[in-house]
């Protein structure tokens, strides 16, 4: 692995803009029926599309869950319909409801099914792109009380995205299938599942799981034998941002008005933070997974990049003071097994200081209201790059995470 090497500010007008794109976080947006059209009939009163008003609201376990405000996705949010809020540029200080409601489209077919995806991928200049579902951001944090509810619901998905996009399509859509790791025998399954039916990446929310036990973390050692199975396999892991675990705590400081993210206080957005992601890594690390099975791929999307520093500086601080609690330098191993996809509107730098240009890869979040209008808007946001570092972040390191064959025709 190349060691990181520090990338230039700014964009030069003529800068190399022709590198084939691998788009790392894209996502679908779900049909109704794509938590219940599998789901056994036993836990059909626990998983309900209800009438709120003349709203749709999921109901898990009897309760409404609004954390995704419209689960139909008949009508949702512009793509890029929050980029001024994402890139600072807020200055009328609208709420992303407000901006949300400025910009209402019907659902393209483009985000509900593969066909119409790969035309739409041909208009943006993306040859190819992971696909991650929507409504898996509250399946597990909804359903964390049964263990068992949680892991038919996610194979209930699953079964959904086979049968509606497949895991592959065309080898340019790669879609990621979930798997969660409350109930180890479940996972297990599920991972033969996704395995047998052509799965070239998987999705595993970036929080502790839980069964009838308790809640710990998925790296302990009584999970080797999935993470075992997933490195004899070859397969990379996404560790998406999804509905944040840390609720309840949160919630002990500011009880929440509306549990809608879209109008989360300022308290609720600067007081999360990063928390999900470098714990779930440093759980990795510390517990020894990614030293037991060193071979294991494991990216971090849609969670940024501003977090990298901070981390390092403690892993270098804390590897110091006790050397003899961790398996391995912990920075060493975060540079070999992970990649880093940061947001469009945040600093690739901050990856390339720390990880190592070979680790970071361009996610767009189309079509989601707090991604990109397309793709090639990134290059408003671009930092300084040359032909090859141009190859490898739109692209090549996606595919390498991957195991695919890259584009850049100089490629070693």
């Amino acid at each position: 692995m190349s060691q990181p090497v520090p990338v230039a500010p700014g964009q030069d007008a003529d800068q190399f803009k022709d590198a084939p794109i691998f788009d790392a976080d894209s996502h679908m947006y779900e049909t109704p029926d794509a938590l219940t059209r599998y789901l056994p009939e036993k836990y059909a009163s626990a998983v309900q599309f209800v009438q709120v008003g003349r709203q749709t609201r999921i109901s898990i376990l009897g309760q409404i869950r609004d954390y995704i405000p419209n689960p139909t996705f008949d009508r949702v949010a512009a793509p890029g319909a929050w980029e001024k809020f994402f890139a600072a540029e807020n200055r009328e200080g609208k709420t992303l409801t407000q901006m949300a409601r400025e910009q209402i489209i019907e659902s393209a077919p483009s985000f509900r099914a593969p066909a119409p995806r790969i035309d739409a991928l041909d208009r943006q200049g993306v040859d190819q792109a992971m696909v991650y579902p929507t409504l898996a951001n509250l399946v597990e944090h909804s359903a964390a009380d049964d263990p068992e509810l949680c892991a038919a619901m996610i194979h209930a998905l699953n079964q959904w995205m086979l049968e509606t996009w497949g895991f592959t399509h065309e080898d340019r859509l790669f879609m990621t299938p979930v798997i969660n790791l409350g109930i180890l025998s479940e996972a297990m399954k599920e991972l033969e599942y996704v395995l047998a039916n052509g799965a070239k990446v998987i999705l595993i929310k970036p929080a502790p799981v839980r069964d009838w036990k308790g809640w710990r973390s998925p790296a302990l050692p009584e999970f080797d034998p999935f993470w075992r199975a997933v490195e004899a396999a070859g397969l990379p892991v996404v560790l998406h941002a999804s509905q944040p675990p840390l609720d309840s705590y949160i919630n002990m400081w500011e009880p929440p008005e509306s549990k809608v993210f879209t109008e989360m206080s300022s308290f609720r957005w600067i007081a999360l933070g990063h928390r999900e992601i470098t714990d779930m890594i440093t759980s990795l690390i510390c517990h020894g997974t990614l030293t037991r099975f060193p071979k294991l791929r494991i990216a971090s999307v849609e969670n940024g990049s501003a977090w990298l520093h901070p981390l390092f500086h403690d892993y270098e601080d804390f590897y110091k003071k006790m050397p003899q609690a961790f398996p391995e330098h912990p920075v060493d191993v975060f540079r070999r097994n992970i990649w880093i996809s940061p947001f469009w509107e945040g600093s690739v730098a901050d990856v390339v200081e720390t990880v190592g240009w070979d680790r970071v890869m361009f996610g767009s979040d189309f079509p989601h209201p707090e991604g990109l209008t397309e793709p090639k808007g990134f290059w408003k946001y671009a930092e300084g790059m040359d032909v090859k570092r141009t190859y490898d972040f739109m692209g090549d390191n996606a595919r390498r995470f991957l195991g695919l064959e890259v584009r850049n025709p100089d490629a070693v």
